[in-house]
């Protein structure tokens, strides 16, 4: 099979969600209380994914998302409609950069594998349909390595992390299939921990392993899914260090996991978070093959509404193409700008002008 024209990730790209409107919120709030049903839940959600869908092509996007309208989180939305895994509250959330965040996490129930009925699978058919073939539809789910949290792991169920890492694997090999037989063609994985591992201290991992083999297994886990994906589909990783209501998590440069992921992880694309001094520098890129995956900067904040300087971005580019050709990097913002439901501290027309901003500073370094 030879790949299709979809060359993904595109020059001017973005990571994902998108803030809320406030009728999301007030459906959201009315369901809850019980005063309306699922079905017209839906209904909001689907008219304003529409609406969002003709921003994001206005803009001149030429890869467009659903804004993660339908979830209330990035990845436990997902992750709890595996068979095998629950929802819960637990007693706190995760502390971020001066705010700790809404308690909810998931936890194993028993053994762990794909549904096929999965809810998200159902509301990526419908938004392909409203997408059409005026852009690339493109899926975002949490990476499999968000499993390896601290708490979610059950050892009655999983003596052994490695027996755990290969019922995720297949869990998520045919997630990926499914998603492909529904039409998709351009997969994002969201990854705070491999992130994580790249911290002073690491902020989530639920293993007494050392660093290094961390690193090892995270790295086995995503080679894993990827194995034998199919020729015509993207998948990109993106790896973040935390985004709550414009807070992070941690911080730290990629530099530990680069010799490792950047150099063997077998995706088409690296999303990477280069917004402020929390990144550290470009080095690390070095180590991404010539020729290899793509490398889109996430050199834009999506954690305010402020634009960046022009010609400050189109050098910030210029030195990264030192340690990647320029014709394997790609720009976007660092983030989405509602990694949950309560979005980032910016305005809607604040998050359109900067994705529009974003496609017109790629077209003035490309072409």
């Amino acid at each position: 099979m030879t790949k299709t024209i979809i060359k993904a990730p595109f020059r001017a790209d973005h990571v994902g969600s998108l803030l809320r409107p406030p009728s999301i919120h007030d459906a959201r709030k009315k369901f809850v209380e019980g005063s309306i049903s699922s079905e017209q839940l839906h209904a909001v959600e689907t008219e304003e994914i529409k609406r969002i869908v003709d921003k994001q092509i206005e803009a001149g996007l030429q890869a467009v998302t659903d804004g993660e309208f339908r979830r209330r989180f990035w990845h436990t939305d997902f992750m709890e409609y595996l068979n095998g895994v629950e929802g819960y509250i637990p007693d706190h959330g995760y502390k971020f950069e001066g705010v700790e965040t809404e308690a909810y996490d998931v936890r194993i129930t028993g053994k762990v594998s794909f549904n096929p009925d999965h809810p998200h699978l159902k509301d990526f058919i419908e938004f392909k349909e409203i997408v059409g073939d005026r852009a690339v539809a493109k899926m975002t789910l949490p990476s499999p390595n968000q499993f390896f949290n601290s708490g979610i792991r059950n050892e009655e169920i999983y003596p052994t992390i490695e027996e755990f890492s290969q019922d995720i694997i297949q869990a998520y090999r045919d997630a990926i299939q499914a998603f492909y037989d529904a039409g998709c063609r351009y997969i994002q994985l969201d990854d705070v921990y491999i992130a994580g591992l790249c911290a002073p201290k690491l902020p989530f991992a639920e293993s007494d392993l050392e660093r290094e083999k961390l690193i090892n297994l995270a790295l086995q886990v995503a080679n894993g899914v990827l194995e034998d994906k199919p020729e015509d589909l993207i998948i990109t990783t993106h790896l973040c260090r935390g985004n709550y209501q414009s807070a992070h998590a941690f911080e730290g440069p990629y530099d530990r996991i680069a010799p490792s992921f950047f150099a063997k992880e077998k995706v088409d694309g690296f999303f990477l978070e280069y917004d402020d001094d929390r990144s550290g520098d470009f080095k690390p890129l070095e180590h991404v093959p010539a020729g290899g995956p793509q490398v889109v900067l996430g050199v834009f904040t999506s954690k305010n509404g402020e634009l960046e300087d022009k010609e400050a971005i189109i050098a910030r580019v210029k030195e990264a193409s030192n340690y990647v050709p320029l014709e394997q990097i790609c720009i976007s913002p660092q983030c989405g700008f509602a990694s949950t439901h309560h979005g980032n501290k910016l305005t809607e027309e604040q998050q359109w002008s900067k994705l529009k901003f974003i496609v017109d500073v790629s077209k003035e370094i490309w072409g």
